[in-house]
């Protein structure tokens, strides 16, 4: 009895050598699994973006910054951080900016490696119109640089007038306004775009019919800080001015060179348009310009030395 128990059993054995089990994978041997990916953020979530990636648009409006603001939001950067992201649009491998120039070129000036932004998936026209309307809502554009803003959405990107209106929400009377002011000469254009006029001193300026004209006027109304009121008064005068001397002009009679260096003279002391009108035997009458009695006590002071 017991041998026939050690025959099964060495039976048994036999069968297992002769039938191959499925070996058991290597305790060590751990299969390698690739980690999924990253799902996208959510659409106008906010995420961190390398400043290094972010590049300025070619289409943005806005030209001149406060050196003096663009230096106090850096410190305020280096302190408190970013507090409202940057708006972007992808651009091959790397981002270009929509809104929010001023926090990016602060942030590379804290020092900062990344910077919160909102990633918006947007054509080349929405993205200015998106940057154009942001920088009008912060007050941001100089008069210059709304007016070129709306001619590029009329001549690049074949909008109408109304249509520029409806996009960035302006009157269309607004939009026309500002585009009568591309129609000033450079010199003008850059009393604008640095303050020294606002776009009502330049609108009331365009009814001077020529440029030189109109260019030193504008340096009048400068210098003198004249209200658009005033200097409304001073184009009028210089259009009525220019048509009595133009209808009582004659061909032969010109100042001599002697009346028009005294004239020239006169205007750089007072600061305002002076006429000099030859009655003949050495006489005649000098007119002097001023817009308000204001204008009139700068003109005493002047005269009388004070």
């Amino acid at each position: 009895m017991l041998n026939g128990d050690k025959q099964k059993r060495a039976l048994g054995r036999g069968l297992s050598a002769l039938i191959p089990q499925a070996a058991p994978p290597p305790a060590t041997a751990a299969a390698v699994v690739a980690p999924p990916e990253p799902a996208p953020p959510p659409k106008g979530s906010v995420i961190k973006l390398p400043i290094e990636a972010i590049k300025r648009d070619n289409l943005q409006p806005r030209r001149h910054f406060d050196e003096a603001k663009l230096r106090e939001l850096t410190e305020s950067i280096k302190t408190q951080g970013v507090l409202q992201p940057v708006l972007v649009r992808k651009d091959g491998d790397g981002f270009k900016l929509i809104a929010g120039e001023r926090r990016w070129r602060a942030s590379q000036a804290a020092g900062l490696h990344e910077i919160p932004a909102i990633v918006r998936e947007v054509t080349e026209v929405e993205a200015f119109e998106l940057a154009l309307v942001e920088n009008l809502q912060r007050a941001d554009l100089d008069p210059m640089e709304e007016a070129e803003g709306y001619h590029r959405l009329v001549e690049e990107f074949g909008l109408t007038q109304d249509q520029v209106a409806q996009r960035v929400g302006k009157e269309r009377s607004t939009v026309a306004n500002a585009l009568r002011l591309l129609g000033l000469p450079d010199e003008v254009k850059r009393m604008v775009a640095e303050g020294a006029l606002s776009a009502g001193h330049a609108r009331a300026l365009l009814g001077v019919p020529r440029i030189p004209e109109m260019t030193e006027l504008a340096a009048q109304v400068a210098a003198r800080k004249l209200s658009v009121r005033d200097t409304e008064k001073l184009v009028q005068q210089a259009k009525g001015s220019a048509k009595a001397s133009k209808d009582s002009a004659t061909p032969n009679k010109k100042p001599s060179p002697q009346v028009k260096s005294l004239v020239e003279e006169l205007q750089r002391l007072l600061g305002t348009k002076v006429r000099l009108v030859e009655k003949g035997s050495g006489k005649g009458t000098i007119e002097v310009d001023y817009f308000s009695y204001d204008d009139l006590d700068r003109i005493l002071k002047v005269l009388r030395k004070e």
